[in-house]
């Protein structure tokens, strides 16, 4: 997984969905969506049932279907990115979960997380808050972002293989993110992206986000300004920095604006990271509302800034 305080970090099969015309009509109705922590949590539980889900699992293939289907079913189009990883025990397939939701602009700002889990062999690891918490909020984000009129069109990405196999390396880790960085600039689709916001590890009980160094600084100061603004900064520590790896850096690296959302702090003196206690027990709703809520501020001041064209 993730390292604090250093540098951290196709053939696509589209499957398109239209809601019911009824559905439609019906959400329309409702008004404009907001963020429910307890939706999210949920999502989790859910995938927490799966079990372990390291890359290459039959359980992350299940995990896969089920969060494809909740995709369709939010109105997404939704595409699998397969790839084969080289990974120190050999080559592992791996599948990204790519989400778009169209804006009026072709412009792009991607939201991801990570929905694998770490390999272990000596502990049962279901990855509540460390994949599990990522993957459900980006389904909660589904259904808001597919509920509104959106200035700028949204990647969903759900990345495979964040983790390290084995031993944490520029080389064992973040196989998903390095993949499709390489991939969108093959496409010539990297230059559309306007934005990279990453969320991790944001379902501790004890919420504490601080800023990350890696990070690119007017996202970051973006991101804290929505906290204090809702009432969060006791959950958004801005005056706390660290300096992580995840799936922000392959696109930091690449000239992309990238922000990493993570709280690595879970448990005492971290004692729950990577341990078999990243159980639901000790994650919240309350938590992922919390980074929901933030996460839906910045992204409307995304949309007045003059940053992103």
């Amino acid at each position: 997984m993730k390292r604090p305080l250093k540098l951290k970090a196709v053939i696509l099969v589209l499957l398109v969905v239209v809601l019911p015309t009824a559905l439609a009509q019906h959400l329309n109705a409702q008004g404009p969506a907001t963020f429910s922590g307890q939706r999210a949590f949920d999502a989790m539980r859910h995938l927490v049932a799966f079990g372990p889900r390291p890359p290459g699992s039959e359980s992350l293939a299940e995990s896969r279907r089920w969060i494809i289907h909740q995709l369709l079913l939010a109105g997404c189009h939704v595409d699998q990115d397969p790839f084969v990883a080289s990974t120190p025990i050999g080559p592992i397939k791996m599948v990204n979960i790519i989400a778009t939701i169209p804006g009026a602009s072709p412009s792009v700002i991607m939201l991801a997380g990570h929905y694998d889990t770490k390999l272990f062999n000596d502990i049962r690891f279901v990855g509540a808050n460390d994949g599990g918490s990522s993957a459900a909020f980006l389904l909660e984000m589904a259904r808001i972002l597919g509920r509104r009129k959106n200035k700028y069109t949204y990647w969903l990405v759900f990345f495979d293989g964040e983790e390290a196999i084995q031993t944490w390396s520029a080389t064992d880790s973040l196989y998903g993110s390095r993949h499709l960085v390489q991939k969108l600039s093959a496409d010539g689709d990297l230059s559309r992206m306007q934005a990279m916001i990453l969320v991790d590890m944001i379902a501790d009980k004890k919420l504490d986000i601080r800023r990350d160094g890696n990070s690119t600084p007017w996202l970051s100061d973006l991101l804290f300004k929505a906290a204090d603004r809702l009432g969060y900064s006791h959950d958004f520590l801005k005056n706390q920095l660290t300096a992580v790896e995840d799936d922000h850096i392959p696109f930091i690296n690449a000239g992309v604006s990238a922000l990493d959302i993570i709280d690595l702090d879970y448990g005492p003196e971290n004692s729950f990271w990577h341990s078999a206690q990243d159980t639901l027990d000790q994650c919240s709703p309350q938590s992922l509302e919390i980074v929901g809520r933030v996460v839906t501020a910045l992204l409307q001041e995304l949309d007045n800034s003059p940053r992103i064209h």
